[in-house]
Parts: structure tokens; C-alpha cells; sequence
């Protein structure tokens, strides 16, 4: 056996391995599943992608992270390596190649300017003439540096043209070549379209075949091909490994980041997703598209994004204790409060909030939104409550470790969730709706599809439609007008408690027992008394940052 896929120190019912095509920190949802299936027994190591060249590691309970350097060799576009001779022939072949010439040039010529300096400065009696030479030898260098500046800026502006011509890959030339491929490859057409796929795949396969999984989980479009790869691999060596799919997003709901990107997602997806012996997603909605799109023999399980309400010992014993939401904001029991979690994008909608609080005029609102490098978005945000004269009773806090937001949220008087209308915004139940839920907060929800249609359902609070300040500011009022109302709502029995990510975890157990049915369940673990305690004690009465 390969040094890297020794036997695990403790006794395991069998080797899991997860991917993610990011560095963990910020996946929630991924780093519960790590957890939750070390937890079970499970030996895991969890890769991810390093943001360095070199791999990192750490724990999450008794799961493995390992961070994998990813070289990006095949990113650059075929077209960027070769010569535009039919677009714009006086173009460099790239703009690495452009911004070369543009420097060479501002090079040539200011040294051309020292050594005229130098000249000057030796006629004034100072020294070092021979760097200088005469004004008659240095005449038709300067010339030519002249004109091949000119030459040069024309091919770097040609460049930049061809540039922005081509990075959409939306030109008829483009959309004709897109279609070409997809037509003569079909599911196998992402390896002209998105060659850089591979990257992925070459950067993890060793690591993977070095561990002999006995089940892979794979999260997300990417690392499915990754996982299925490796699952092939494997069974074509005897070793039957077992392939999750994951699915979090709809891959066909997906922005366009350029006109190759979206066929080329969906063709991968669509050529490796026949391999999983059994999928899993975030709704019910998204169940059903996932299983007609890919043809499924069964409806994919749902494993929502529910909150962990028994945290492990470390990340106890790690968390600093939470603040007072009220304190942080600067005011009393009385106050109308309302709270929103998640990053600030024009697609979320956080700036409809800010619009209605003119309209709300003793209504506050905590925006648990500030990351690190994410300024610019509070700033914009900033700017528009300024301006509409809100600014005091807007409230910026960091965030908080995922399994912490119930509780940190609780003293709030609702919770709002304004996204706008996209496919995959459609066809979710967010992290932050199954948050407010576990704090008891009445919802303010905009009214796309499957979030909407489960508060409607449930009476946990009202929907306005996305983008309408005016209805948002209707839909706040009668919250707020009678909030017991929608609090009764969480009174249903096992309600939160099925929106718990414990209650998720048994899902995902149960679907890897199934799949390994000689490696059979636990029975339940008495208490250890390590410290990890049920999330609604673990509130500090200090008020802290968050």
C-alpha cells in the first residue's frame, strides 16, 4: 500500500473522500459534510483547491483537509496562443505579448533620454561622457525609437480591441464554433470549449488514486469529473468504489462568464454525471430538474442547507464568545430590527432594504455581510444609505461562524432574504432561510420560487416581489404588525427539527451505508462531554466582535 493511503489511526467503517473546487473556509455546507461523516465513522479527507503552490492541511473534528496546489496550464484560450491573422493582422498573437512590446519600447527610449542627459551633463563639466556618446550618433536611435513606439502602441491598441472583442466569445465567428463543437462532440465537446477542466483533473487524480477510496463524494459540477474519473479508475483496477454526486447548483441556471462557458459546464456535467451511484442536492425542485435533465433512474435525495445545532468540541473551544446583536447596534429592546445574512451583490437585493427604510422610519437593520476584501460592495451599500438618509440606522457586523448565526441572530425581530430572480436562486433553499428559521425569526422573503412557496406553506412570514421596495415595505409592516403570528409557525412539530443539519447528516449516512452495506451504521454515541453542546447554549454574555 501507497505511503499516502496508510490505515488510518483510528478505526474507520471505511475511507470517504470529498472534493471541492475551492478552499473549504467558506463552504459551509461542505465543511459540515466533512464533519458530520468523520463523525459517523467514516475516515475522511476532504481536498480542496491550496491558493498557494503548496498544499496545505488541517482538521475539521476527526475529517482531513488537504489543500491541493491547481496549475491553471490549460487556462489560457488556444486562440490566445496563436496569431490573429484574420480578425486584426497587426494585433499581437496575446496581450502578455503586447504589454512586452509597450515596455520594451518605453525602455528603448528612456534610455535614450539618460544617454542625451548624460551628454548635456558632460558639456556642463560633470562626469561620465562615454555613457552619453555624441548628439549626431544618438539622432537616429531616437528616430527609430520614435517610430517603433508608434508601431507599437497601434498593435498594443489593435490588441486590446482583439481582446475585448474575443473574451466574450459571443462574436458570430465565436457562436459558430461553439455550436460546431457541441454538435460534433455533444457531452464530449468540453474539451474544446473548456479545455481547462482537465486542470483540475490532473491536479487531483494522483492524490485521490494514492488514498483507494472506498467512496468518493464529489461536490458540485466540477470535481463530479473529477470523482467520476477517479471511481473508473478504480473499478477498472477490481476496486468497486462508490461515486455521490453532490449537486448544489443547476448548472443550465448558471451566469455566463463567457459564451464557451456555459455548454461547455453543462457538457461535462452531463458526460460524467451516468457514473454516480447516487446524487444528492439542496431541494426538492432542484431534485426533480437534475433527474429528467440527466435521465436518473431515481429522484436525487435532498440534503437541505440546514444549520448544525451541535457544534464540535474544537469549534467551541476556538469561537470567541458572541456578542449582543442589540449592543452592536447601538440600541434598545424597543427597536425595531431587522437582520440579513450573506454577502452584498446587486443580485441579492440588499439594496431594496435600504430603499424601504425611508418608509420604516423606526425600523433598524443588521447586515451580517463584512468579510475581509469584500469592502467595496459595504462601501456602494454605504453610499446608498447616506444618500437616502437611512445611514444610523444602517448596521454593518462581521460575520459569524455558520453554526452561530441562530443564536446571534435571536434578539432580531425578523430576518429578511431579498434575492432577485435567477434560475438557481429559483430553485434553492438557502443557508440563511433554514438560519433565520432555527432563530424563530418571522421571514421576509422576495418571492422566488421555492423559498417563497415553503413560507406560504409553513405561514413563517410574508413574501414581496423582488425588486419592489414598495411591496417589500408592506411585507415588513405586517411582520412586524404581528410577529407572534409567523413565530407560531416554528411551533409545528418537527419542524426545525428536520431542518437541522444533524437531521441532514443521517441522510448522507444513510445513502453511504446503503452503498457500502457491509460497513453498517453506528449505534448512537452516548455523550462524550467534550465541551460540544447544543448551538442555543453556547451564546457568551460578553458583548464581543463577531
Amino acid at each position: 500500500m501507497k505511503p499516502d493511503s496508510a490505515t488510518p489511526s483510528r478505526e474507520t467503517r471505511g475511507r470517504v473522500v470529498m472534493l471541492v473546487d475551492n478552499g473549504v473556509k467558506g463552504d459551509s455546507r461542505v465543511q459540515k459534510a466533512a464533519r458530520s461523516a468523520a463523525e459517523a465513522g467514516w475516515d475522511v479527507v476532504l481536498f480542496g483547491v491550496s491558493p498557494t503552490v503548496k498544499m496545505q492541511k488541517w482538521k475539521l473534528g476527526d475529517a482531513e483537509v488537504r489543500l491541493i496546489p491547481k496549475p491553471a496550464h490549460l487556462e489560457p484560450r488556444r486562440h490566445d496562443l496563436r496569431r490573429p491573422l484574420l480578425r486584426r493582422p497587426l494585433a499581437y498573437r496575446s496581450q502578455q505579448v503586447a504589454r512586452y512590446r509597450v515596455q520594451a519600447a518605453k525602455a528603448w527610449r528612456s534610455d535614450l533620454a539618460f544617454r542625451q542627459a548624460a551628454i548635456r551633463a558632460s558639456e556642463a563639466g560633470h562626469p561620465g561622457n562615454s555613457a552619453g556618446g555624441s548628439k549626431a550618433r544618438l539622432l537616429v536611435p531616437r528616430v527609430s525609437a520614435k517610430v517603433f513606439s508608434k508601431w507599437v502602441a497601434l498593435r498594443a491598441r489593435e490588441t486590446r480591441l482583439l481582446h475585448k472583442q474575443r473574451n466574450p466569445l459571443t462574436a458570430p465567428l465565436d457562436r459558430t464554433v461553439t455550436a460546431l463543437w457541441s454538435k460534433l462532440l455533444g457531452e464530449r465537446s468540453w474539451r474544446r470549449l473548456m479545455p481547462n477542466l482537465w486542470d483540475f483533473e490532473l491536479a487531483f487524480a494522483k492524490h485521490i488514486d494514492d488514498l483507494q477510496p472506498d467512496l468518493i463524494h464529489a461536490h458540485d459540477f466540477k470535481m463530479l469529473g473529477v470523482g467520476a474519473r477517479a471511481a473508473v479508475r478504480a473499478r477498472a483496477k477490481g476496486r468497486p468504489v462508490k461515486l455521490v454526486w453532490d449537486a448544489h447548483e443547476f448548472v443550465p441556471g448558471l451566469p455566463e462568464y463567457h459564451g464557451r462557458w456555459l455548454p461547455g459546464h453543462v457538457a461535462w456535467e452531463k458526460e460524467h454525471a451516468v457514473f454516480a451511484d447516487a446524487v444528492i442536492t439542496v431541494s426538492p425542485s432542484l431534485a426533480e430538474m437534475l433527474k429528467e435533465g440527466h435521465g436518473l433512474r431515481e429522484l436525487p435525495a435532498v440534503v437541505l442547507n440546514a444549520p448544525v445545532m451541535k457544534p464540535g468540541a474544537d469549534e467551541v473551544e476556538g469561537a470567541a464568545p458572541l456578542g449582543d446583536l442589540r449592543e452592536l447596534c447601538g440600541i434598545g429592546d424597543a427597536t425595531p430590527l431587522l437582520a440579513y445574512v450573506g454577502g452584498i451583490s446587486p443580485v441579492r437585493g440588499v439594496e431594496t432594504i435600504i430603499e424601504g427604510l425611508p418608509s420604516l422610519p423606526d425600523v433598524h437593520v443588521a447586515l451580517v455581510s463584512v468579510t475581509p476584501g469584500k469592502m467595496k460592495a459595504v462601501a456602494s451599500t454605504q453610499k446608498l444609505a447616506n444618500d437616502l438618509g437611512v445611514a444610523d440606522r444602517v448596521h454593518f457586523l462581521p460575520f459569524v461562524p455558520h453554526w452561530q448565526v441562530p443564536e446571534f441572530l435571536s434578539d432580531a425581530d425578523a430576518a429578511v432574504s431579498p434575492l432577485h430572480h435567477l434560475t438557481n436562486h429559483e430553485l434553492a433553499l438557502s443557508n440563511k432561510f433554514f438560519e433565520y428559521s432555527q432563530a424563530r425569526l418571522p421571514l421576509i422573503v422576495s418571492d422566488i420560487r421555492t423559498m417563497a412557496d415553503m413560507v406560504k406553506s409553513t405561514g413563517q412570514g410574508e413574501v414581496f416581489r423582488a425588486r419592489d421596495t414598495e411591496d417589500f415595505v408592506r411585507a415588513t409592516k405586517a411582520v412586524l404588525a404581528d410577529p407572534v403570528r409567523y413565530e407560531n409557525a416554528y411551533e409545528k412539530p418537527g419542524l426545525l427539527e428536520g431542518w437541522t443539519w444533524e437531521a441532514q447528516a443521517e441522510i448522507i449516512d444513510g445513502i453511504y451505508s446503503e452503498l457500502l452495506p457491509d460497513r453498517p451504521r453506528r449505534s448512537p454515541a452516548e455523550p462524550d462531554g467534550s465541551g460540544a453542546e447544543d448551538v442555543k447554549n453556547t451564546k457568551g454574555s460578553d458583548a464581543a466582535s463577531v
